[in-house]
C-alpha cells in the first residue's frame, strides 16, 4: 500500500471522478509515502494540522503511472503522474495529530 495526505474537502470533490492534488497541477505528479515513510511525511509537512484524511491506496489499482523517486534525500517516494482513480484507495482514515501536534499510525496494521 502506499498513502497520501489531504483534506477531506479535496477527496469528497474527488470521488466522483478522479483526485488531482494542489501538486498535480504545479509538479506534475501526486505526492505519496510508503507506510515506513508516511508518519515522517506528515510531520514534517503537516505537523499540528488537524482535519486531515489518509487515503490508503493499492498501487496495482492505481491508472496512471507510479514512479519510485528519490526526494533529495536519499529515500524514494512512490509518485503517481497522473489524476487518482478513486477504485485504487481501499479506505480512507481519518488523520489527526496527537495533543503534541505529531502524527503516528495508532491503526497501523499496513
Amino acid at each position: 500500500m502506499i498513502f497520501h495526505i489531504c483534506s477531506p474537502t479535496l477527496w469528497d470533490v474527488a470521488k466522483g471522478s478522479e483526485y488531482r492534488s494542489p501538486s498535480f497541477d504545479t509538479e506534475g505528479f501526486i505526492h505519496c509515502s510508503t507506510s515506513d515513510q508516511v508518519v515522517e511525511v506528515a510531520n514534517y509537512l503537516f505537523r499540528g494540522q488537524r482535519g486531515l484524511v489518509l487515503l490508503v491506496i493499492d498501487p496495482d489499482r492505481v491508472t496512471s503511472p507510479i514512479r519510485y523517486e528519490d526526494a533529495g534525500n536519499g529515500k524514494l517516494y512512490p509518485h503517481i503522474y497522473g489524476p487518482l482513480n478513486p477504485s485504487a484507495v481501499v479506505t480512507v482514515e481519518p488523520f489527526e495529530p496527537g495533543a503534541n501536534g505529531t502524527f503516528e499510525l495508532s491503526w497501523r496494521s499496513m
